[in-house]
């Protein structure tokens, strides 16, 4: 049978109709669809605004008015907030009677602008519990700030707690600040011994870490850095001694450092790493005599400091 004429357009229209209400409805609906997701998103702000400022009510209350336990348990989640306004909650804690909650505080106040963190920890370092002190060097070494090396430099000079000692050194090692060379190469004068092993690595790795800041602003460091390819690694070139002399009298001490058997593999490995880092072509020869050493570490070390000095040619 066939079609009746006029059938198909009529359909056509038709379709064309309901095709042009629906479109119609669509809009609609989705300006009404976008409405709602608009006022759900703005209630759930407001609503996680709200549940965020009541959380730091509550912690605050708890370091005002908590147990110890609940007090380093509130430091804790300021902490891991990562924010200024929880840092400023955990300030009062510094000054707490029980020093666990002191220590706590201490890696709980690191939001707050650099200077004003400094200013709050530094009195932490003048403490009579010697992990108070420790807890807060390992806090100001995190801030990263070169204004922090003064306050460390003082409490190295007077500190007799060797752990604390170690903690200051770690922490002048972030600073990036040339005045902290010259304490750290007076540590490593002193004759390796079991006890001080752990602090004249550690200065060593800090001269490193120093040179490093000054030359790239990078405070990241692994000894060695990789086991791959050397275009995988950092090609941060340049002799630092000629703009900073005082790192001449480094590369002397580390020099002597990892070349003498009596000194332990770690601070071998660390004084290999700082004289790369320093770039000092001095030292060329000492490295790349240890480049195929029996410890495999202290020859990546060797090849990556051989690299850097290369691609300052």
């Amino acid at each position: 049978m066939g079609t009746r004429p006029g059938y198909a357009a009529e359909a056509s229209g038709v379709k064309g109709r309901h095709s042009r209400k629906g479109d119609g409805e669509t809009k609609r609906f989705g300006r009404h669809g976008a409405s709602c997701r608009f006022l759900f998103l703005a209630f759930f702000a407001y609503f996680a605004v709200s549940s965020h400022a009541q959380n730091l009510d509550s912690l605050s209350r708890s370091i005002q008015t908590g147990t110890s336990e609940q007090k380093r348990d509130a430091l804790f989640q300021l902490r891991n907030l990562h924010s200024e306004a929880a840092s400023r909650i955990a300030l009062p804690a510094l000054k707490d009677a029980d020093p666990i909650v002191r220590a706590t505080a201490a890696a709980s106040v690191v939001c707050l602008p650099k200077p004003e963190t400094v200013e709050a920890l530094a009195l932490l370092l003048t403490d009579g519990d010697a992990f108070v002190r420790k807890e807060t060097a390992f806090a100001l070494g995190s801030v990263e700030s070169s204004d922090s090396a003064p306050v460390l430099i003082a409490a190295l000079k007077r500190e007799k707690d060797l752990e604390v000692k170690s903690a200051l050194v770690v922490a002048l090692g972030y600073t990036g600040n040339m005045s902290a060379v010259e304490p750290l190469i007076s540590l490593m004068k002193a004759k390796p011994k079991e006890e001080n092993e752990f602090l004249r690595r550690s200065a060593a790795r800090s001269i490193g870490q120093i040179a490093q800041i000054l030359k790239s602003s990078s405070t990241y460091t692994v000894t060695p850095e990789s086991f791959l390819p050397d275009k995988y690694k950092a090609k941060d070139g340049g002799n630092i001694t000629r703009q900073f002399p005082i790192f001449k009298s480094a590369v002397t001490i580390l020099s002597e450092v990892l070349k003498s058997r009596e000194e332990s593999g770690d601070a071998r490995r660390e004084a290999a790493f700082a004289l790369g880092a320093i770039g000092d072509k001095t030292a060329f020869g000492l490295l790349e005599s240890h480049q195929n050493s029996p410890d495999p570490y202290l020859a990546e070390i060797c090849k990556e400091a051989l690299l850097k000095m290369k691609t300052a040619d």
